[in-house]
């Protein structure tokens, strides 16, 4: 369904699996830049009434997904450590096509979202069904579903205003590109790295 051509090195969870508070740490910080990425696109884009709706409501889910982050952090007797630099987000951001005129934009902007959900809701899976902790599984079985909505959305919206652009093609250049990213992340305790 994703279409992710390279799939996250499965000794990603034995990282993972050594410092959960990394991981929970990275991932609340994670759901705080998905709802400032919403809401970068609703002052963006404000013409498309169903984006900025379906943007807004974005932002409330993603804003509840870092304070249920926040929750697991407490709950396990642990804190929200310090932002890091997320350098997936960074390298994908320089495949962004700049310039352009707006379709190219609201496109490019599009599925840049899609392809973070696309890995987020990769990553979730894993987390899901090999994390040693049962209760850890159910959470990310939930927020894995919701990712996948997410990239959906996004994929769906780029498709749905897009006139001139061919989207599925430029979509397979992001998915390519991602897996040539893949290649040297997977061995950090990060949601993306």
């Amino acid at each position: 369904m994703l279409g992710l051509k390279l799939p996250t090195d499965p000794r990603w969870i034995n990282i993972v699996e050594k410092n959960i508070e990394e991981i929970l740490t990275d991932h609340a910080y994670c759901e705080q830049k998905a709802a400032s990425n919403a809401i970068t696109i609703i002052v963006k884009f404000p013409q498309y009434s169903d984006v900025v709706q379906a943007m807004s409501e974005l932002v409330k889910e993603e804003i509840e997904h870092f304070q249920m982050v926040h929750q697991e952090i407490l709950k396990r007797g642990l804190k929200l450590g310090r932002e890091r630099k997320d350098e997936y987000i960074h390298d994908l951001l320089s495949f962004i096509r700049k310039g352009g005129d707006n379709e190219q934009q609201f496109v490019e902007r599009m599925l840049f979202g899609a392809i973070i959900e696309a890995r987020s809701c990769e990553r979730f899976r894993i987390l899901s069904e090999e994390l040693s902790d049962p209760n850890l599984r159910v959470f990310y079985r939930e927020l894995m579903e919701s990712e996948a909505r997410h990239y959906t959305t996004f994929l769906n919206f780029a498709k749905k205003y897009s006139m001139k652009i061919d989207v599925d093609q430029r979509w397979r250049e992001f998915l390519e590109f991602e897996s040539t990213l893949m290649i040297k992340y997977g061995k950090r305790e990060t949601i993306h790295g």
